[in-house]
């Protein structure tokens, strides 16, 4: 017996736990007979942008309000670097933009998965003076109802008696 280090070519597109069979890269047989075969069990390590599912890759995009209402385009991280991605006016929170081509290689077949772009929707959580009064502007144009939250029985009682 002894140690010894094998180069192995993994395919690309392979997934977390395939195996690859390396023949004759195994222990020697008994009298000089042919090696055995060697089987190397593959972790995928994860990456922190990209869910897989199948050859297609899964990331969240995170939009303003006004990026996601206006429509505008940007840049994204992909595998093969910053790709600018087009959000169209109006997009809601949870649609997904497919983006062909980008995803992950298909394993022993030509061509790869597509990016899938989930949109998330970011509401403001503060907001200044002027932008309150902005939002407030646009809500009265379209004819949205903004007053103020129900706050309870006590701030109403000190609204009423202010």
């Amino acid at each position: 017996n002894e140690d010894r280090s094998l180069t192995v070519q993994v395919p690309a597109g392979v997934d977390d736990g395939a195996t690859l069979r390396v023949q004759a890269g195994g222990a020697a047989a008994l009298r000089g007979g042919i090696p055995g075969d060697l089987y190397v069990h593959l972790r995928v390590k994860r990456d922190a942008r990209f869910e897989r599912s199948g050859n297609d890759l899964v990331t969240t995009l995170h939009v303003s309000f006004a990026q996601a209402a206006i429509g505008t385009s940007i840049a994204l991280e992909t595998l093969d670097g910053p790709s600018d991605i087009a959000i169209p006016a109006g997009t809601q929170s949870g649609k997904v933009i497919r983006v062909a081509g980008l995803g992950t290689h298909r394993l022993r077949a030509r061509g790869r998965g597509d990016l899938l772009v989930q949109i998330a929707v970011d509401t403001p959580t503060k907001l200044s003076k002027e932008e309150d009064d902005l939002l407030r502007r646009l809500a009265e144009l379209r004819g949205e109802d903004v007053s103020p939250p129900d706050q309870g029985f006590l701030s109403r009682l000190r609204s009423k008696v202010n």
